[in-house]
């Protein structure tokens, strides 16, 4: 636990990543990469406070690419800038909630060679406005698709415009409209929904449907990792509380679960379940990388922290 607590948590984050990054795959041709933050709950800094953790998803594996501790004195929307900063994201799309549809974030992106989609509600107003006043009614409808779950039908509904002046928000070409109209059918109500997005993705770089699906593949970063980790390895139980030690434990948690997925496992309880039953699988599991072209010290030194 003190040889744990010792370590940098943020320079341990940046080494496993760069490690992930190598085996992680693209999707239509792009590495696509969903960013969102998680509150550790219990756990404390050094100075007594919260420890929440920003950190990106690769969508295509499931793989933990970059994580970062967002600091009491500010917010995820600077640190998701701070933490692209350790990435090469050249050709890469970036999906984050809304909270990260921001100007100076888009222009970061665009500036560095990658792209954006953003989902864009209250807190953007006069973008939103600008979007919704769109003459939607005269866009014919691209995509339909039909979901039967939880005792509820679910329509939604595809529209998309390309856009090139008049919406003020950098880098932007090419506007969604994704209505979800969800009804029970039990009782027959109805609730409908409206969700707007922008990407600076023109037709020609992504069709229309492809950025949809990415901006709904940006909520498997709740899915397949915060949800695993609450869930699956109960982390908010967890009895490491203090100083770096908790961003530690939720490095290494994020690297099993990467590493699972990057061999096949879709099921995590059931794969700790299945290494756990002989102590040799674990070794085996992380041996399947021995082939891999980076330097030596890079794997050994990554390799002996996931063995700890």
């Amino acid at each position: 636990r003190r040889c744990l607590q010792r370590l940098a948590p943020d320079q341990l984050d940046q080494l496993i990543g760069a490690w992930m990054w190598l085996h992680t795959s693209t999707i239509g041709g792009r590495r696509v990469i969903a960013f969102d933050g998680k509150t550790l709950r219990g756990a404390r800094g050094a100075a007594g406070n919260l420890v929440h953790l920003l950190a990106g998803l690769c969508q295509q594996t499931g793989a933990v690419l970059a994580q970062l501790a967002v600091d009491v004195k500010t917010n995820e929307i600077p640190m998701l800038r701070k933490l692209l900063d350790t990435l090469d994201i050249t050709g890469t799309v970036i999906t984050a909630d809304a909270l990260h549809c921001q100007r100076d974030t888009a222009e970061y992106i665009i500036g560095r060679g990658g792209h954006y989609i953003f989902t864009v509600k209250d807190n953007q107003p006069k973008l939103r406005r600008k979007l919704k006043n769109l003459p939607w009614k005269q866009i014919p409808i691209l995509d339909t698709s039909t979901e039967h779950d939880h005792g509820r039908t679910a329509k939604r509904v595809l529209k998309a415009t390309e856009i090139t002046e008049g919406i003020g928000f950098p880098g932007a070409v090419q506007v969604l409209q994704l209505t979800r109209t969800a009804t029970d059918r039990k009782t027959g109500k109805r609730h409908t929904e409206v969700v707007y997005a922008v990407t600076s993705l023109s037709i020609a770089d992504a069709k229309p449907a492809q950025i949809a699906a990415w901006l709904r593949g940006h909520w498997a970063i709740e899915n397949k990792l915060h949800w695993v980790r609450d869930v699956t390895y109960a982390e908010d139980h967890s009895q490491v509380r203090t100083g770096g030690g908790p961003q530690v434990m939720a490095t290494l948690r994020n690297t099993a679960i990467s590493v699972l997925r990057l061999n096949g496992h879709t099921n995590i309880a059931a794969a700790l379940r299945h290494h756990a039953r002989n102590h040799l699988r674990p070794v085996k599991l992380l041996l399947n990388w021995r082939n891999t072209t980076l330097p030596r010290p890079w794997v050994k030194t990554n390799l002996c922290v996931v063995l700890v």
